[in-house]
């Protein structure tokens, strides 16, 4: 699975004093499509964790574009660009479904660690072959709707 996407009705408990989407809605988001991401590609939460492993992050940035609503629909996008041992990138796209324009778009950075130790830890090969790299955001923005 190249890009994953979930769609999603925002809830009120997600906006904040300014009327608009809080950003830890954001981050939350972002974490849950990951995690759903990779359960899709065969590797759920107990499979890492039967493995003594699993991932942790190192940082997020988001990029918000525009503000989105109570009752907005949206489509969150993501894929991973590629793997590195050190810090593995995953990005994501949030796209307003009723006009197709892009909210935000966001990365975070993923350490993959024993966890019984809390250090880094190699990625196993299986883990890599999971997921479908996908190097070129323009390639998501064609699957998203927003370059025809």
């Amino acid at each position: 699975m190249r890009i994953y996407s979930k769609r999603l009705l925002v809830p009120g408990d997600a906006i904040d004093r300014q009327g608009h989407v809080n950003n830890l809605a954001y981050v939350a988001w972002m974490q849950d499509v990951a995690i759903e991401h990779s359960a899709a590609v065969g590797w759920p939460m107990e499979r890492y964790l039967a493995n003594g492993a699993g991932w942790v992050v190192r940082s997020h940035f988001v990029e918000y574009l525009r503000p989105a609503f109570s009752g907005d629909r949206l489509a969150i996008h993501t894929w991973v660009p590629e793997f590195t041992q050190r810090a593995t990138p995953r990005r994501y796209l949030f796209v307003r479904d009723d006009d197709a324009q892009l909210v935000a778009r966001a990365e975070t950075r993923w350490v993959f660690i024993d966890l019984s130790t809390g250090r880094r830890r190699r990625l196993p090969e299986d883990l890599i072959a999971a997921f479908d790299v996908v190097h070129e955001e323009a390639e998501v923005r064609r699957f998203a709707g927003l370059d025809h």
